[in-house]
């Protein structure tokens, strides 16, 4: 449903005097720049920003009533888009959906010629939107306030579906679009590069460094990886900044080896210590799982157990076991710790 906003505002425009014409142009940066404020446009005419402000305003009552005689279809499609996602749309998506996303500037004046559309500059809490139904505001408030309880009691992230479950329960018949509309307009719940939604805070929903999106990539993918694999995967994660940013392997190699979450369980191979990886070399891991046991082990179960925490070669292992100042092998071939 995108229109030519551009095509649109300058019809409405060209209705109005060249001066006047001009200032509304500019205030609403309808001349493929940025708007601007009252007081540089003042600044440029040699007159008071209030008198620019009366000037523009003039010239937005004649506009609204071109815009009423000439494009009701627009505004009432506009009103119905909106509606459709549950009475109000973010800012900057609605934008982009109005119309080319080149003209937001264009779609945003229109918006403005019509008594049906209220804007919300947003807060801490909210980023800005428009909206066609009072209560719209008061909703998108439970249903974040809401989905903060939630995951703050769960301290997980969920899938839409589960959310909308939720929801339905506390505030039933909202459609998914609306559903979806709420939680986007809300600054503190968040869609994490893995499709699941949380509270923004969290290193696993907005990732900000390194160490957190190596994180997120191995919980991803649920197995160890080579550090340059989880560099591979932090470049095609779904980050805005990624797309800027080159992702550099030395760099992930050196977080992953600081960060106590992730264990080095190969040449080049991390696991995450919540899988149950043990830290520490091979001989650490032979040393806790000798310790872990009820008597001593043959180098058969030491083997078969360390290759559980560490993909290494077996002589790697039966190396380490040689080492007389940590183990001692008794009569029958088994292993113990040499006590200290």
């Amino acid at each position: 449903m995108a229109y030519n906003c551009r095509t649109i505002s300058q019809k409405i425009l060209n209705n109005l005097e060249p001066r006047v014409k001009t200032l509304v142009a500019r205030r609403f940066g309808l001349n493929g720049g940025e708007m601007e404020t009252l007081e540089a446009i003042g600044q440029d005419f040699k007159i008071t920003r209030e008198r620019v402000r009366q000037i523009v305003e003039v010239g937005l009552e004649k506009c609204r009533q071109t815009a009423g005689q000439n494009f009701n279809n627009v505004f009432k499609d506009f009103f119905n888009h909106i509606d459709s996602k549950g009475g109000l749309r973010r800012e900057d998506l609605l934008l982009s959906e109005l119309g080319d996303s080149k003209y937001n500037n264009d779609v945003y004046f229109l918006l403005t010629l019509s008594n049906q559309f209220e804007r919300f500059s947003g807060d801490k809490s909210f980023y800005p939107f428009w909206a066609v139904k009072k209560d719209s505001r008061n909703i998108s408030k439970k249903v974040s306030d809401y989905l903060q309880g939630m995951f703050g009691e769960k301290k997980q992230p969920a899938s839409f579906e589960v959310l909308q479950t939720n929801i339905h329960a506390e505030i039933p018949n909202l459609g998914t679009e609306a559903i979806q509309s709420y939680i986007e307009v809300s600054k503190k719940i968040m869609k994490g590069p893995g499709g699941f939604y949380g509270l923004r805070e969290w290193a696993e929903i907005n990732p900000r460094f390194i160490k957190d999106k190596a994180y997120l990539v191995l919980k991803q993918e649920n197995e160890p990886l080579h550090f340059t694999q989880v560099a591979e995967f932090i470049q095609k994660l779904n980050i805005p900044e990624n797309s800027r940013k080159q992702v550099h392997t030395q760099t992930v190699h050196n977080e992953l080896i600081k960060d106590q979450r992730f264990v080095l369980v190969g040449r080049g191979l991390y696991a995450l210590k919540e899988w149950g990886y043990q830290a520490g070399v091979v001989k650490d891991v032979i040393v806790k799982t000798l310790q872990a046991s009820s008597g001593p082990l043959s180098k058969t179960e030491i083997v078969s157990k360390v290759l559980e925490q560490r993909q290494v070669k077996k002589n790697t292992i039966l190396l380490n076991l040689q080492d007389k100042k940590y183990f001692l092998r008794d009569s029958n071939d088994r292993y113990s710790v040499k006590e200290a």
